[in-house]
């Protein structure tokens, strides 16, 4: 006679059967709870058993072929080199994938952060009980003559192009116009979210448009948006939505046509040289900490050294003794120690000079 329970040991034919459907239905968008529901009352309490969301959500990627790893080493993906593991690590290949991704986290109802080069976040300490997911394999970089006018042209970047292959890209092309963005590290995705600025240049000012990603409750849209300027300010972009709900995917630029890249090259090699000769490089760190406010009279870095703040070090990180706006790595530093070290350097400000700093670098 079989046992009663053995009802509830669905047989492996059976398992793939089940994960196949419940994968078919994740990629069109279902919420995985509503897919561990609609599965026969046996397989569902051998899902409940066996699974947590997130490795049912692991599952589905491996069988959607998303590639991912799990309880991945965070430091080492940032350029502060600072954060513990994150329990899923999603990269996804294409712009599909990478949408599949975000719909699957967002129904799962699971923490979760979309990084470029991670260079101005801060990876939590111990583990992140969620997933992050890197748009690195989503680099392709087009080209097309700018209809609009003889001596422009359009490039347009996926995502998770490094600023840096950008730069390059224009340099070999004989296009001007990104030359303040060499050296500064980072993915295109990052520097349009941020609106990114270096030199007096944000990276609005060469933008045309934008393809994002929109949710709307449970669905999303892809979105192609031409640049208004009302939408954008000083380090501001309309993707910081309070609802974490737009999604960069790639952006247009336009640049000049030279007949070399003579100028071009001597420009950038002068801007990086600059940011060398400024420190950039020489402690992990995210760069600029704080947002710089016209309203303050003097740069933010500028009221952090007149306060006597540089070279204030909590734990593992320190305030630059060399730049008041970074905050560097200087010995294994914690998320814990930065985010103290933060908030030091507001209180100390504000009693000081009456303004609260605001940062611009993300704690996950």
């Amino acid at each position: 006679m079989r046992c009663k329970n053995q009802a509830f040991r669905p047989s492996p034919t059976n398992r793939g059967s089940f994960l196949r459907k419940a994968t078919e239905r994740l990629r069109r968008g279902y919420n995985p709870l509503r897919v561990f529901y609609s599965l026969p009352y046996t397989q569902t309490i051998f899902i409940i058993i066996i699974f947590t969301m997130i490795d049912f959500l692991a599952s589905m990627l491996k069988l959607a072929k998303i590639p991912f790893t799990q309880n991945e080493p965070l430091a080492q993906k940032s350029t502060f080199k600072i954060g513990g593991t994150s329990k899923l690590y999603i990269t996804p290949q294409n712009p599909e994938q990478l949408e599949s991704s975000i719909n699957a986290v967002r129904n799962a109802e699971i923490p979760y952060f979309l990084i470029g080069g991670a260079s101005n976040v801060v990876f939590p300490d111990g583990e992140f009980n969620g997933a992050i997911i890197s748009t690195q394999n989503l680099k392709e970089i087009f080209y097309e003559s700018d209809a609009s006018t003889d001596n422009t042209a359009l490039v347009t970047c996926q995502c998770g192009v490094p600023m840096a292959s950008f730069v390059d890209f224009c340099t070999k092309h004989n296009l001007s116009g990104a030359e303040q963005f060499a050296g500064l590290p980072g993915s295109v995705g990052g520097a349009v979210y941020m609106n990114a600025r270096c030199f007096d240049r944000s990276i609005s000012d060469i933008l045309v448009s934008t393809r994002h990603i929109e949710f709307h409750e449970k669905k999303s849209v892809q979105i192609q948006k031409d640049f208004c300027n009302e939408e954008w300010d000083y380090k501001k972009s309309p993707f910081q939505t309070s609802d974490n709900s737009k999604f960069i995917l790639e952006a247009a630029f336009r640049l000049t046509k030279l007949s070399s890249n003579d100028s071009i090259s001597q420009k950038c090699k002068f801007y990086i040289a600059e940011r060398v000769d400024k420190g950039h490089f020489k402690f992990p760190s995210a760069g600029s900490v704080f947002k710089n406010n016209h309203a303050f009279g003097k740069p933010s870095g500028k009221l952090i050294d007149e306060a006597g703040l540089k070279g204030l070090q909590i734990g593992g990180a320190q305030i630059a003794p060399f730049h008041g706006n970074f905050i560097i790595n200087v010995n294994n530093a914690k998320a814990a120690d930065v985010k103290q070290l933060v908030e030091k350097t507001q209180q100390v400000v504000k009693e000081k000079f009456g303004f609260l700093l605001e940062p611009e670098i993300i704690f996950i």
